[in-house]
């Protein structure tokens, strides 16, 4: 029987979908003035943590602060709600030092609900998009009960909802996560106007009860003594109010899996998705890394109101029965009770080569994607994409710019860049390896490199973009001071670099060049420094990092002039690179799909050579 159909009311920009990318694509043209609807299949389950219940973690942590620089929600969401705080890689340089907070998954969630409800110009509607269609002022959203929205942009941040199928051995089933509905209508209706979708694979590991684990026998994972926030509007600092903790597999655990490999879907060839690369199965593991004693895994908890504990590292789709016995070869969780098992999710996305650096699709116009509807894995990449193109999606409404990241800008951009220039074979993860100029992208300057961006879009509040202001004065002032103080030789300081294991003084020196040396901290230098102003941990830290690394910042800050050189070189839309003379056939049909807007972007294009740039650049002269 077919639906009656009727008029629901128009809005300027319309989200289908109520997770991290949706949220952030929702909040940010409302907040933009646009008059914008979410739509999500359950209201209560908006920002939910259908994985791992933490935000931050290498790289992700450095996309949380550029989203909170830019104006998102999600780093004073994750503040909140923080179970505990730790920053991670502080044995390493500071390029790759990266937050990552344990989340109250039901707090935060609660938390996002609630901030989607008070935001002026957006509604918020549960049910379920069934049909999209192209009209004269933009685009028809059809819900499963017959309601009719029009919207000028449409913005799709289906998450895993999309054509969703749950996986637990040799049972299967339509579903989204968490026992969700799924979304599959909607997925037949992309197929049929043209997107270009494909199947990707995803899992997650068992939840258990707190009481059923022996904590006795595994290593206990603090917090961090001094929190550093997400947020930069954050003023109330987060508390550790929980521990986590560190198991191991042993041979037992291997032996049970590899018995029953032939028993998973990923084994067994009924999985048709692409699993994420970097965040394997327990069983992918073991298949390849056959020669791995043990893998690690993490204990931690879902909740400060709850018992359950995640097992991350763990994830599965074998059966059920095979998942409580190769758990329970584990000491510590010799007498598990699993409240909710391990499953693998497949579902619907878009090759993302089928989306301009806006995120609005090359073909169809006023339709935007975000998250892992765009090919990626993550709340954090989902969070990034959905700010994006929520923006992107408000400024065309306003019929302004479009806004656009440079890799040189932001661990966003070169996020957005990947995608779309490059594509991606299976779910795609950020880490600090996948950007050239990671000395410069440091999560401490965030707010340097992209909060006047969030304050000349209007997402910055004015007495927030002061205090950064603020802080930059303050920096660049105490690293001119450095650079132009001298101190002479002292018993005590001499002392105290003999201590540290460097050279003592025989000469006066610049701070600065004290600073400079490995074995020294800005810090340490304090109390012969009596000229010191009292600076914030942020500041300090920034000062310190600048005057260390000065001459690797130096170079690389050349790299991306050459970079933006490029970048700056525009390619005509209308350019047809079949009819260039001299350029290869494979780089002809890779150009002619990404479609790249500049020089740069067409150099990262795989299968375009540095002749073929040549080529290119020689046409373009003439």
């Amino acid at each position: 029987m077919q639906i009656k159909r009727y008029f629901a009311g128009s809005y300027d920009v319309a989200v289908i979908g109520g997770g991290h990318a949706g949220i952030e694509a929702a909040l940010a043209p409302a907040r933009l003035g646009c008059q914008t609807i979410m739509f999500t299949i359950t209201a209560d389950w908006i920002g939910n943590m259908p994985c791992n219940p933490s935000i931050g973690g290498t790289a992700k942590g450095h996309l949380v602060r550029e989203i909170d620089a830019l104006g998102g929600e999600m780093g004073k969401a994750a503040d909140k709600n923080t179970l505990q705080s730790r920053m991670l890689n502080l044995g390493k340089g500071p390029a790759v030092h990266s937050l990552r907070a344990q989340i109250d998954r039901r707090a935060y969630s609660e938390y996002m609900k609630h901030a989607v409800e008070l935001q002026p110009n957006l509604d918020v509607k549960q049910c379920e998009i069934v049909k999209i269609e192209k009209c004269d002022n933009g685009w028809h959203c059809v819900s499963n009960l017959g309601a009719e929205f029009i919207a000028k942009t449409v913005i799709l941040a289906t998450g895993t909802f999309l054509g969703g199928r749950i996986y637990v051995g040799e049972v299967n089933f339509e579903s989204g996560p968490d026992g969700a509905f799924p979304s599959n209508k909607l997925s037949e209706c992309l197929k049929e106007i043209g997107v270009p979708l494909r199947r990707f694979k995803t899992g997650t590991p068992a939840r258990v009860m707190r009481d059923s684990i022996d904590f006795s026998v595994l290593e206990v994972q603090e917090g961090d003594e001094k929190i550093v926030p997400f947020s930069y509007q954050t003023k109330e600092l987060p508390k550790n109010k929980v521990v986590c903790h560190i198991g191991y597999t042993n041979d037992q655990t291997k032996e049970v899996i590899l018995e029953n490999i032939n028993r998973s879907p990923l084994y067994s060839g009924v999985i048709e998705g692409v699993g994420p690369r970097y965040c394997p199965s327990l069983e992918d593991k073991i298949v390849r890394f056959a020669d791995k004693k043990r893998h690690q895994y993490f204990v931690e908890p879902c909740g400060e109101n709850t018992e359950e504990m995640y097992l991350q590292g763990m994830s599965s789709s074998l059966p059920e029965e095979v998942q409580v016995e190769f758990y329970k070869t584990m000491d510590a969780l010799k007498n598990v009770k699993i409240i909710r098992n391990a499953y693998a999710i497949e579902y619907d996305c878009i090759d993302p080569s089928a989306l301009k650096a806006t995120l609005e699709m090359k073909e169809f116009d006023g339709l935007y994607g975000a998250g892992q509807f765009n090919g990626s894995s993550g709340y954090e990449e989902a969070a990034a994409q959905g700010l994006i193109a929520g923006v992107n999606a408000a400024l065309k409404v306003q019929g302004k710019e479009p806004l656009v990241l440079s890799r040189a800008s932001s661990y966003i951009g070169t996020l957005i860049d990947d995608l779309v220039t490059k594509g991606c074979a299976d779910p795609y993860r950020m880490m600090t390896s996948r950007s050239e100029y990671r000395l410069v992208l440091r999560q401490d300057n965030a707010d340097e490199r992209l909060m006047p961006i969030g304050y000349k879009l209007g997402l910055i509040p004015q007495e927030v973009y002061d205090e950064f202001v603020v802080r930059t004065q303050q920096k660049q002032a105490e690293i001119e001071r450095l650079n132009s103080t001298f101190i002479g030789p002292s018993e005590a300081l001499n002392l105290l670099l003999e201590e540290k294991g460097t050279a003592a003084m025989t000469t006066g020196m610049r701070l600065a060049d004290l600073v400079k040396r490995p074995q020294l901290s800005y810090k340490d230098l304090a109390p012969f420094d009596k000229e010191r102003p009292t600076l914030s941990d942020a500041v300090s830290e920034k000062v310190e990092t600048e005057i260390k690394y000065e001459g690797y910042i130096t170079r690389q800050q050349a790299q991306i002039n050459e970079m933006l050189r490029l970048e700056n070189k525009l390619i005509p839309d209308d350019i047809c690179y079949d009819r260039i003379t001299g350029l290869r056939l494979e780089a002809a049909e890779k150009l002619n799909k990404i479609r790249p807007t500049n020089i740069g972007q067409a150099s990262r294009i795989s299968g375009v050579s540095p002749a073929d740039i040549t080529v290119l650049l020689i046409y373009l002269a003439k």
